[in-house]
């Protein structure tokens, strides 16, 4: 047998014979596999999951950490505010910044910076992943629907949209903050606050993915194998929930990790216009909604302003990564 070019005599490969016989097999990859080796090669999708897995866990133990470096988000330093001088500003340069004050501490009240920032991510990142979730949860529903059925379904369900687009939120919510009661559904105080803000992101926004899941949808139904399901007797249940939704996972996935840092803006532009959560709770906006009134000390207003910008780059950059990802053509 003569020797291929370029290859040496000796060289060893694999026969095609042996193949053919099973000696060397051939491992394929999952549809799922191939995205997430894409995924790794992208570092800086990487770095920005990274920076969302940080920001999760430091919500979730953000009274361990402000424990361990014994700060209480809450408690008053009055003694080192500059009160013999007038000014009520932190005694220090750059705001009181020191081993005990990493982030310096607020004008006036002097509470710690560090710990607030901490504990506000609790309520920010709760807030954007629970609107969120709604939001995906109704779009969803209310997308595939109107993909699937066509007709006057979907011309009732675009025009739903259209509306819930067209709805000004902001002015909603501030006139709906002036009239809510102190109590009401069991809930009270913050709890009450926090639920009205979810329901408010979520609800009002689920027609941006619900737009995407009914472009989506009207593309998927004509496949073959939507006709293959139809062809062996499949309802419209089975081939909504089993061949259409899977297939819209990945869309689904991409925009909900865009869609999250979006929540987070709002919420903080709710809490700075003061329908956000009552003090003394922190969360991002409103300490920005506080700072406003100390323009002359910048560094007070940075730190918050700091929290949200680094979030929200960071699932943003995760959302662009993972859509590259789970469809290559985007590239």
């Amino acid at each position: 047998m003569t020797t291929p070019l370029g290859a040496e005599p000796g060289a060893t490969g694999t026969d095609p014979e042996a193949v053919l016989t099973g000696a060397g097999k051939i491992e394929g990859r999952s549809l799922g596999q191939i995205a997430w080796r894409r995924l790794k090669r992208d570092k800086v999708a990487v770095a920005g999951a990274v920076v969302v897995i940080l920001l999760m866990l430091v919500a979730i133990f953000a009274p361990l950490i402000c424990k361990a470096i014994g700060q209480s988000p809450n408690l008053y330093h009055q003694d080192l505010i500059d009160t013999k001088g007038g000014t009520l500003a932190p005694l220090g340069k750059f705001g009181g910044i020191s081993w005990e004050h990493p982030m310096g501490i607020e004008p006036e009240k002097g509470r710690d910076i560090f710990s607030r920032v901490v504990y506000g991510a609790r309520v920010s990142l709760l807030i954007a992943f629970l609107a969120t979730l709604l939001s995906v949860a109704i779009g969803t529903t209310m997308g595939i629907i109107a993909g699937f059925f066509g007709g006057w379904v979907d011309a009732l369900i675009s025009r739903l949209m259209d509306m819930f687009l067209a709805f000004p939120l902001i002015v909603f919510a501030l006139a709906l903050a002036g009239v809510m009661p102190d109590e009401a559904f069991g809930l009270k105080g913050n709890g009450l606050r926090i639920a009205l803000l979810i329901f408010l992101v979520g609800f009002f926004n689920w027609p941006y993915i619900g737009r995407i899941v009914r472009g989506q949808t009207l593309s998927l139904r004509e496949r073959e194998f939507v006709d293959a399901a139809r062809s062996l007797g499949a309802r419209r249940p089975y081939i909504l929930f089993t061949e259409l939704l899977p297939n819209l996972i990945g869309p689904i996935l991409v925009y909900s990790t865009l869609i999250i840092p979006t929540n987070i803006l709002f919420e903080a532009a709710l809490s700075f216009l003061g329908v956000g959560v009552n003090a003394p709770l922190a969360t991002w906006g409103g300490m920005l909604s506080e700072a406003v009134a100390y323009y002359t000390m910048p560094y007070f207003m940075f730190w918050p302003g700091m929290a949200i910008f680094i979030t929200v780059l960071a699932f943003n950059l995760f959302g662009d990564g993972l859509r590259d990802a789970l469809d290559p053509r985007s590239r």
